[in-house]
């Protein structure tokens, strides 16, 4: 089965950056649908982007400009860069993917979830 992991997560300066990564195994990322969430502390998980099959990006509109969200298929991982960071994107990072039928920024849509990666912006 898909097993996912997050990697890359830290602490980092209000207007710095800061890149994850997911790397996945047990079948190619490049046949689902593939998104990044994130948790804030008691509240539900919100969509920060997601890319579908064609490599076709969409992004909150929290994120947008800032947040580049991308798949190396050689290397079978899924990438998020994060650019001039706010205090407001301090979350958990979790990575999520789905067999592709029309991606989305539901998180009961997909099937299969990484643990997360914290991000802290100080």
């Amino acid at each position: 089965h898909v097993q996912l992991v997050e990697s890359g997560g830290g602490s980092v300066q209000a207007g710095g950056s800061l890149s994850l990564s997911c790397a996945a195994s047990g079948y190619p990322f490049s046949t689902y649908c593939l998104a990044w969430f994130r948790q804030f502390p008691g509240k539900e998980r919100e969509g920060v982007a997601h890319i579908d099959t064609d490599n076709l990006a969409t992004y909150a509109d929290s994120v947008k400009g800032r947040f580049r969200i991308s798949l190396d298929s050689a290397k079978n991982t899924l990438h998020l860069e994060m650019n001039n960071l706010k205090l407001e994107d301090t979350a958990r990072y979790h990575c999520a993917a789905t067999v592709s039928s029309g991606c989305t920024d539901i998180a009961e849509v997909y099937t299969y979830w990484g643990r997360g990666t914290q991000v802290t912006v100080s």
